[in-house]
């Protein structure tokens, strides 16, 4: 009986301590945009995994190997400077969406690690478009006490500024047509 007990004890004060030793959560963002065009004009702009810097404002330039074929990697360059790798792993034309990876990436250009997302593109049922744009991914320090500027905060506010930055490029870039 003392075992038993001795073993609950110990169990209830351990259990506690172990639950603050867990590294990150995984962090969720979606961004989505309604943009006044028909949904294979929007797609003919963002399709072509190479042609980011054609809508994007902070990719400076992008080359690609394997362009729109799964497996195909891209370098963006960004206008900072920095420079984020990607790889295109789910290709849907008919469907109007994409799926990638972020392969390599500074944290100090980009706060994340084990970041992916889609950009789809869907009719809003009135004649235009709606583009979602949604990723998953870690801060870019994974450990328990992240340093400054690469908390779950830090990550989330740098992919929700290119996501609506790039968004609200797209729709004002395809609507001026």
């Amino acid at each position: 009986m003392k075992k038993i007990l001795f073993l609950a004890l110990g169990l209830a004060f351990a259990l506690p301590s172990l639950s603050f030793a867990h590294g990150p959560t995984r962090l969720k963002t979606v961004e989505t945009i309604e943009i006044s065009a028909p949904p294979a004009e929007v797609w003919g702009v963002i399709k072509d995994f190479n042609g980011m810097p054609n809508w994007h404002p902070a990719i400076k330039e992008s080359t690609c190997e394997g362009c729109n074929e799964v497996g195909a990697n891209r370098v963006l360059t960004l206008q900072s400077g920095g420079m984020i790798k990607e790889n295109l792993e789910k290709y849907d034309e008919e469907g109007m969406r994409f799926f990638y990876r972020i392969t390599e990436v500074d944290p100090k250009v980009l706060p994340v690690n084990n970041y992916s997302a889609w950009l789809i593109v869907e009719d809003d049922g009135n004649g235009g478009s709606k583009v979602t744009w949604k990723g998953a991914y870690y801060r870019g320090f994974t450990g328990n006490t992240p340093p400054e500027g690469m908390s779950d905060a830090d990550a989330r506010t740098a992919i929700t500024g290119v996501y609506k930055s790039g968004l609200k490029n797209l729709k004002a870039s395809v609507e001026t047509k």
